[in-house]
C-alpha cells in the first residue's frame, strides 16, 4: 500500500512552495504598480514579510509567486477615458536614455569616463577607444571613439593622418573653439560635424562615425566613417525580368537610395529621414518627387511613420503592418518590391517610397490591385506582348483561388454542367478512391503547400530539385494507391502553377489562403456559395484603402481612365499621370510625345 501512494505522490503535480534555484527581482514597474495597488494575492507588502524578518533557521517558507491575472476590460466610458488618461500619463512619464541630458564636458577625463559609463566598458569589447594627440603647436591631447566593425578603417586612418602628423598648426587662442578650428582647419573628410550633446554623440557613433575630443574643450567633432560589411548589388531574386535593369535592392540604406538617384537625376528628388525604434533605433527613409507628389500624401506617410512607438523595427515587413490602413484584412496594400526601376516609376508618377535600414525590400505607396499584377515585363517588351501577359496573368488571377472550388461545386451539385464523356471519366477515377472529394481536395492542396514550404526552407540547390522531385513521386504514389483522382492531381497542379504566376508574394500568399476558404464553399453550397464568397470579396476589397486611395481605383470608383490598367496600351496614350493620386502635375507627357513624327509631315498629320 505504501509503495502505491509513494507512486501516486510521484505521478501527480505538486505546486512548489520551496523557493526557486533562481529568483527575478521586480522592475521599477512592478513595484510601483505594488505600491499603487497593495500587496498582490500570495504576496505580501514588503516590509511586513514574517520570511524577511524570520531567520533562515526558522525554516519557514517564503511566500508563493503571485499568479497572473487576467485583465478587466472598462465596461462603461468613464472607465475608458479614465486608462486612455493614465495611459497618456505613462507614455509623458516615461524615463529618457541617460543621454539626453547629458553635455560634453571641457575635461577629457570626464568625457571618457561618461563614455565608459554609457557604453558599459571595459564589458563592451567592440567599442574602441583610442588616445591621440594632435599635431598643433603646442600638441593637444584626445581621444576617439568608435565600434569597430562598423568603421571603414581607410578613411579613419586618413583623417588620423590630418589631425596627427600634417596638421602642424598655432592652437586657436579660445579652447572654445576649438572643435570649429579642427572641423573647418584639420579635417579632410566630407562630412564632419560638431556636436555637443552625448544623445547626438551617441547616435552618430552608433551608425558608424566615429567622434572625437579634445582636452578643454566643451565639444566633439564628429566624423563619417561609415564602412561596414554589406551585400553588394545583386540581381534580384524574386521579381526577376527578361528584359530590363538586373539589379537588386541590397541591405545597405545609402546604396538603396543612391540606386534610385541613379535612374531619377532631378533635383527635386527630395530624401528625408525618419528614425523607428526606441533600442534598433532604424533609419527611415522617404523618397518622392517634389514637384509631383500629393504634398498631403507626403505628410501622412510622415505623420504615421514618427507616431511609431516600439522597441524594435527590423525590416520593412515590421514597418508595414505599423502603418498599414487594414491590418486586419488578408489583402495586402502596401507594395513591397526589390526593384530600384519600379520603384522610380512609381516615384515619378507621384507615390512615395519607404526604404527601411536592412532590409532589400522598399515599400511603395500608395499601392493599388492592379499594380500588384503589374511587372517590368510588359513595360519593358512590345505593348502586344505585354497586354498579352496581363491577360494571362488575370486568368491565373482568378484560377489561383477559384478552381478547386469550383470543381467541387461541379462535382457534388451541378453535374449538369459536365460534358457526358468527362463525367464519366471522372466517376471511373473515382471509382476506387476511399474519401468524399471535399476530403480529397483538401489532402491533396494541404501536401502542395507542404511541398512549397518545404522546397523554400532546404538550403541551397537542393530545395527547387526536392520540391519538383517531390511532388511527382508524391502525386504518381497517390494516384497509384487510389487515394486521390488523377484530375484532382491535374487540378490542383494547375491550382499552384496559376499561384505561382501572381507576381507579388504577399498577394499570391493571400489568395493561397482565399482558396480554402472558396473550398469551403463550393463543398456546401455549391455555385451560390462560390458567388456569395465573391460578392462579399469584393465588397470587402472595394472598402479598402492605401493611403486614402480607394484599392480598386481607377476602376472602382471609377476616375480618369489610364492606358496602363488592365491592357498595355503604347507608350505613346501614356500621357497622363494616375488621377487617384492627386499629383500636383498631371500631365506626363504631351499629346504629341513623338517629335519625329511632326517633323516628318511638317506638323500636318499627328
Amino acid at each position: 500500500m505504501s509503495t502505491l501512494k509513494n507512486m501516486l505522490k510521484l505521478i501527480t503535480y505538486q505546486e512548489n512552495t520551496q523557493q526557486e534555484g533562481f529568483v527575478l527581482k521586480e522592475s521599477a514597474d512592478d513595484s510601483h504598480n505594488n505600491s499603487k495597488g497593495g500587496s498582490p494575492p500570495g504576496r505580501q507588502a514588503p516590509g511586513n514579510s514574517q520570511s524577511d524578518a524570520a531567520p533562515a533557521h526558522q525554516g519557514k517558507a517564503p511566500a508563493p509567486r503571485r499568479a497572473f491575472k487576467k485583465p478587466i476590460r472598462p465596461t462603461n466610458k468613464a472607465n475608458q477615458k479614465q486608462k486612455k488618461k493614465e495611459n497618456s500619463g505613462a507614455e509623458e512619464n516615461q524615463p529618457e536614455p541617460a543621454s539626453n541630458n547629458l553635455s560634453v564636458s571641457a575635461s577629457l577625463a570626464e568625457n571618457r569616463e561618461l563614455i565608459n559609463k554609457l557604453y558599459g566598458l571595459p564589458e563592451n569589447k567592440d567599442i574602441v577607444i583610442r588616445d591621440i594627440v594632435l599635431g598643433t603647436s603646442p600638441v593637444i591631447e584626445g581621444f576617439i571613439v568608435f565600434i569597430d566593425g562598423l568603421v571603414d578603417k581607410s578613411i579613419q586612418n586618413l583623417l588620423l593622418q590630418a589631425l596627427m602628423l600634417f596638421a602642424v598648426r598655432p592652437i586657436p587662442p579660445g579652447k572654445g573653439q576649438l572643435a570649429a578650428y579642427v572641423k573647418e582647419n584639420m579635417l579632410p573628410g566630407n562630412q564632419v560635424a560638431v556636436q555637443s550633446r552625448f544623445s547626438d554623440i551617441l547616435k552618430a557613433i552608433n551608425y558608424g562615425d566615429t567622434a572625437l575630443f579634445l582636452e578643454g574643450c566643451a565639444e566633439a567633432v564628429v566624423m563619417e566613417t561609415k564602412g561596414w560589411e554589406h551585400r553588394g548589388v545583386d540581381r534580384p531574386s524574386i521579381e526577376q525580368v527578361v528584359r530590363g535593369p538586373q539589379e537588386a535592392f541590397s541591405e545597405t540604406l545609402r546604396s538603396n537610395t543612391s540606386l534610385i538617384r541613379k535612374i531619377i537625376k532631378n533635383e527635386n528628388l527630395t530624401t528625408e529621414y525618419l528614425e523607428v525604434g526606441a533600442r534598433n533605433r532604424a533609419l527611415v527613409a522617404i523618397m518622392y518627387q517634389r514637384d509631383i507628389a500629393n504634398p498631403a500624401l507626403v505628410a501622412e506617410v510622415k505623420r504615421r511613420i514618427s507616431s511609431i512607438k516600439t522597441d524594435r523595427i527590423i525590416g520593412s515587413g515590421m514597418l508595414e503592418e505599423m502603418i498599414m490602413d487594414t491590418p486586419y484584412n488578408l489583402t495586402p496594400t502596401i507594395l513591397a518590391t526589390e526593384r530600384p526601376d519600379r520603384v522610380a516609376s512609381g516615384i515619378i508618377d507621384g507615390r512615395v517610397a519607404i526604404i527601411v535600414d536592412g532590409s532589400p525590400f522598399v515599400l511603395l505607396v500608395p499601392a493599388t490591385m492592379y499594380e500588384m499584377l503589374h511587372t517590368g515585363e510588359e513595360l519593358y517588351s512590345r505593348w502586344q506582348l505585354g497586354t498579352f501577359i496581363r491577360f494571362l496573368r488575370a486568368l491565373a488571377f482568378m484560377t489561383s483561388f477559384l478552381l478547386p472550388g469550383f470543381y467541387l461545386s461541379v462535382v457534388l451539385f451541378h453535374h449538369e454542367m459536365i460534358p457526358t464523356e468527362l463525367l464519366l471519366a471522372i466517376a471511373g477515377n473515382r471509382e476506387k478512391v476511399p474519401f468524399p472529394s471535399l476530403v480529397e481536395v483538401l489532402m491533396m492542396e494541404t501536401a502542395f503547400e507542404l511541398i512549397r514550404e518545404a522546397g523554400l526552407r532546404i538550403p541551397g540547390a537542393m530545395g527547387s530539385t526536392i520540391g519538383i522531385v517531390g511532388a511527382l513521386i508524391l502525386g504518381q504514389a497517390a494516384v497509384q494507391a487510389n487515394i486521390v483522382s488523377p484530375v484532382l492531381v491535374i487540378l490542383v497542379a494547375v491550382t499552384g502553377l496559376s499561384g505561382f504566376a501572381i507576381p507579388y508574394y504577399s498577394l499570391a500568399f493571400s489568395l493561397r489562403i482565399y482558396r480554402f476558404f472558396y473550398i469551403a464553399l463550393g463543398a456546401t453550397l455549391g455555385f451560390f456559395g462560390i458567388a456569395i464568397g465573391l460578392f462579399t470579396q469584393i465588397i470587402i476589397t472595394a472598402n479598402l484603402k492605401s493611403f486614402g486611395v480607394p484599392y480598386l481605383a481607377p476602376i472602382g470608383p471609377r476616375t480618369v481612365p489610364g492606358a496602363d490598367v488592365v491592357t498595355r496600351l503604347p507608350l505613346f496614350f501614356h500621357e497622363k499621370r494616375p488621377d487617384y493620386l492627386n499629383p500636383q502635375d498631371i500631365t506626363s507627357q504631351p499629346d504629341v510625345s513623338r517629335g519625329w513624327l511632326r517633323q516628318k509631315d511638317g506638323g500636318k498629320n499627328h
